[in-house]
């Protein structure tokens, strides 16, 4: 498997990690008959740091599927270079560390390892194009 799979394996668990965070968040403030139920019922906006956890994840879900698309483009064409691999390292590191900042409440720097992470990706998407 490429370094580039394993790191695409790596950001599919951290989004995992980060779908249980967020239903567990929400969880302990519904109660377990909101979780199990339909949810129709309004519910009142969830607290501070659950709704980070909540809106991070969602987040997190916007990017996820070009960083899979970038991945898995790159290996169709079997291009796995160092742009490859700096890219998904800096996708899935720039992700974790933009988790841990929007959770805490430390805005701007944050956006800092947004764009870490999109600069990432965009790295790999453009490796197909620009290696010989």
């Amino acid at each position: 498997m490429s370094n580039e799979l394993m790191l695409l394996v790596a950001a599919s668990v951290w989004g995992f990690v980060q779908l249980v965070a967020a239903a567990q968040s929400a969880n302990v403030q519904y109660g377990l008959k909101w979780a199990a139920s339909a949810r129709d019922a309004e519910m009142p906006p969830l607290k501070p740091i659950p709704g980070r956890i909540n809106r991070n994840f969602r987040n997190y879900m916007e990017t996820f599927p070009f960083f899979v698309a970038a991945v898995l483009v790159a290996h169709a064409a079997d291009v796995h270079n160092e742009l490859t691999l700096w890219g998904s390292v800096a996708y899935v590191a720039g992700r974790v560390v933009y988790t841990v900042l929007y959770v805490s409440g430390i805005p701007l720097v944050r956006s800092l390892f947004w764009n870490v992470a999109a600069f990432g990706m965009l790295a790999v998407f453009a490796a197909p194009f620009v290696s010989n």
